[in-house]
């Protein structure tokens, strides 16, 4: 009887989880007010404002910083180096996708997982990379950060991606806190010193990067400390490439 009801249990939360996921479709194709320019009906970001606020820059092929159109990478990536063999960001982060994303994360308004990827998908490049890849890896919290905030933005903005056959939630974990909020306003060197050990891979998963081309998922990256803390970890275990897909990109 115990297993009979293991497997009902099994069963009922796929079903309960086929019913959210056309709830959620059936939420999303519903119009409402851009989040922007506040039209009417639109959908969360109108078509008017992705047009207006999604243009396309030059950016350097590692870090994804604004450069110069004729110039392929920064002079940070070529002195000091890169994990890193290719990067690509959708968007600056600023306004609006700053408070865009702070409402996605901070809220918490994970709805907004969907229209987000779908911008970060169709960045240039990004398929290419999606199409690249072996393995998906999002950027994990740490326990107590997923506690606090009940979900994982780069994991959400992953499923979204059109390539869950590839995607791996739990071979990369973070390693304590993080302090997310130290972080900010430090220099560069000092970002990469406090990542060094944030991430391990799960010891009974870690083959699955081995000989493998990796691509990396996050919302936003600033120095780049904490992706290349993460594709360090990655290079060590013996992935053949390790490249990342970022939403928004800080100046």
């Amino acid at each position: 009887m115990q297993g009979t009801s293991k497997t009902g249990n099994s069963t009922w939360l796929r079903r309960l989880a086929n019913v959210a996921d056309r709830a959620a479709c059936a939420l999303r194709a519903m119009p409402s007010q851009c989040a922007v320019c506040h039209a009417w009906p639109a959908q969360r970001i109108c078509h008017a404002c992705l047009v207006r606020l999604c243009s396309t820059r030059s950016r350097c092929r590692t870090c994804a910083i604004a450069v110069p159109a004729e110039v392929a990478q920064c002079g940070a990536c070529l002195v000091d180096g890169t994990p890193l063999d290719h990067c690509v960001a959708a968007v600056d982060y600023a306004f609006p996708w700053s408070q865009l994303v702070a409402q996605f994360k901070f809220q918490p308004d994970p709805a907004w997982a969907a229209p987000l990827a779908a911008i970060l998908r169709n960045a240039p490049h990004a398929q290419h990379l999606l199409d690249g890849a072996d393995i998906i890896l999002p950027v994990p919290l740490s326990r107590e950060r997923l506690a606090e905030r009940g979900f994982n933005q780069a994991l959400q903005l992953a499923r979204h991606m059109g390539a869950r056959h590839k995607l791996h939630a739990h071979v990369l974990q973070r390693v304590g806190h993080g302090h997310a909020q130290a972080q900010v306003g430090l220099p560069r060197a000092q970002r990469l010193r406090n990542q060094r050990g944030a991430f391990m891979l799960h010891p009974d998963r870690a083959s699955a990067v081995h000989n493998r081309r990796v691509l990396l998922i996050d919302d936003v990256m600033t120095t780049g400390a904490t992706l290349h803390a993460a594709a360090d970890v990655l290079r060590h275990a013996g992935a053949s490439a390790v490249s990342a897909l970022v939403l928004a990109r800080t100046e």
